[in-house]
């Protein structure tokens, strides 16, 4: 049985922004830890946050005593934990599609512009602003564009990523939407993922998690 739920996060945190999905859609409770990730340095880099996560990222959920980190392993252990909605298939095919589509945002289109890498190329290589925006849009473009053929014409493909409700797909492809709009990567190209889109922001449990809405997310026009 889940206890205390508490989240360590960042409002716009594309990696916590999957945990709060996944967290109203199985309709929990949890308590907000705000984990400031550039005031003073970042404070994920603090001794008090690494004693949580040694990684120094987020997010971190913590149950009763225990501490779980890495947002997609996260997911499936409160999927696990709370079976009913499921966000994984029944089926081991489709399980696999499922987490191959999560893993094409999750493992290969986010890290390479996340914090600490736009951070790298700009202390290390000199990289400009303009420099870091455009390595990031390159890499969201040929993700995106990978992630909108394995959903076009595919059979599995329903309402959502996968079949006619939201999973874990779903749960990865919208934050990481939220981070191409913010930098203004257009999604012209992507029909079957904009539908997705829409269904998904129509439904509460994503519109909650939404980073604007959060409590740490700084009011409108600061």
């Amino acid at each position: 049985m889940l206890q205390d739920l508490a989240l360590y996060g960042y409002w716009r945190s594309t990696a916590a922004y999957r945990v709060r999905i996944a967290l109203a859609l199985k309709g929990l409770d949890w308590e907000n830890h705000p984990v400031h990730l550039v005031r003073d340095g970042g404070e994920q880099h603090g001794a008090t946050y690494r004693a949580i996560n040694p990684q120094e990222l987020v997010p971190a959920l913590v149950d009763g005593e225990r501490v779980f980190t890495q947002s997609l392993a996260i997911v499936e252990y409160l999927d696990e934990m709370v079976p009913e909605p499921p966000l994984l298939p029944v089926d081991p095919r489709g399980r696999a599609r499922v987490r191959a589509l999560a893993q094409t945002i999750a493992c290969d289109i986010h890290p390479l512009g996340n914090l600490r890498v736009l951070q790298a190329l700009e202390a290390r290589f000199g990289a400009t602003e303009a420099q870091r925006a455009d390595w990031n849009r390159h890499w969201m473009a040929v993700g995106l564009a990978a992630f909108e053929a394995m959903l076009a014409d595919n059979v599995a493909t329903g309402t959502f990523c996968h079949g006619d409700e939201p999973g874990l797909a779903d749960i990865c492809l919208i934050p990481q939407l939220y981070n191409a709009v913010r930098w203004q990567l257009p999604l012209d190209a992507y029909p079957a993922i904009r539908r997705i889109q829409a269904e998904c922001m129509a439904l509460p449990a994503f519109q909650a998690a939404v980073p604007e809405r959060q409590p740490d997310a700084p009011p409108a026009g600061a």
